[in-house]
C-alpha cells in the first residue's frame, strides 16, 4: 500500500517520462509535490524503489523506469492529450517537435548527516557531529544513509585512503565479506571487512601491514554497510 505522496510521485514520474522520455529531476519533483527538501524525494524515491515499482537505471545519473504502477491509480494520460496535475483536474498540453533525449549533468545533491571520523587502522572513537555532506543523489541506493570521514590507511588495497568520506547504508547485520562499520565496546568504531570465524568475530583490513582483529560477538556491533566513497582532490 503506497502513501499518497509515493502515489503522486510515481504518477508524476510516468507522466514525465511519458512526454519526454527523460527522468524528472529532484529539484522538479520538490516543487510538483510541494516537498521542502529534496531528501523528501529520496526518501520517497527509495520507498518506491524498495516495493518494486521504480528502479534506477545503472550508469545514468537521473535515469528512472517505472516498472508498474499501483493497481488502484488511474492511468496516466498520453504524452500530448493531457497532464495529471491532481486526483480531478486535467490540463491541455501543447503538442511540441520529438527531439532526441539528451541526458542531463547530475545536478541533484542530498545532504547526509556527517558523523566524525572513523578509523581504517587501530579503532578510534567516532564522534557524533552536527555537520552534513552534500553528495550527489545517484550515489546512494535505497535506505538511510551517513558519512564518516576515513582516518588511517588500513583499508588502502580496497582503494579506501585516509581523508576520504564512507558513504555508510544503516543497517545493524551485513554478510560475511562485507566492509562495515563496527562499533568495538560499544564506544570505538572501525571500517573492516567482517568475517564470523568459529563463533568469534574477525574485522580484516586490506593492508598487509595491519592484523586482523579478533572480538568475541557481543564486543562488536555493526552500524552500517559501505555504500560508497567520496574523496577531495586539493
Amino acid at each position: 500500500m503506497l502513501t499518497a505522496k509515493q502515489h503522486e510521485l510515481i504518477r508524476f514520474i510516468h507522466q514525465r517520462l511519458e512526454e519526454t522520455g527523460i527522468s524528472p529531476s529532484f529539484e522538479e519533483m520538490k516543487e510538483a509535490l510541494d516537498l521542502k527538501s529534496k531528501s523528501g524525494v529520496h526518501r520517497l524515491i527509495s520507498a518506491l524503489e524498495e516495493r518494486g515499482f521504480i528502479r534506477r537505471l545503472p550508469n545514468r545519473a537521473r535515469a528512472l523506469e517505472v516498472i508498474k504502477q499501483p493497481e488502484d491509480s488511474p492511468p496516466a494520460p498520453r504524452a500530448g492529450a493531457g497532464a495529471l496535475l491532481s486526483d480531478d483536474v486535467v490540463v491541455p498540453l501543447k503538442r511540441t517537435p520529438s527531439a532526441p533525449s539528451v541526458p542531463e549533468a547530475a545536478n541533484d545533491v542530498i545532504e547526509i548527516p556527517l558523523h566524525g571520523r572513523i578509523a581504517a587502522g587501530a579503532p578510534i572513537e567516532a564522534l557524533e557531529g552536527q555537520t552534513s555532506l552534500p553528495v550527489p543523489a545517484a550515489l546512494l541506493g535505497p535506505g538511510e544513509h551517513y558519512a564518516l570521514e576515513v582516518s588511517g590507511d588500513s583499508m588502502v588495497e580496497a582503494g579506501i585512503f585516509d581523508g576520504d568520506f564512507a558513504l555508510v547504508r544503516r543497517t545493524d547485520n551485513a554478510r560475511d565479506g562485507e566492509i562495515v562499520v563496527a562499533l568495538v565496546h560499544g564506544e570505538e568504531a572501525t571500517l573492516k571487512y567482517l568475517h564470523k570465524d568459529g563463533g568469534q568475530v574477525r574485522l580484516d583490513p586490506a593492508n598487509a601491514a595491519y592484523d586482523p582483529q579478533i572480538y568475541a560477538p557481543g564486543e562488536v556491533q555493526v552500524q552500517g554497510k559501505l555504500a560508497g566513497l567520496l574523496r577531495r582532490y586539493h
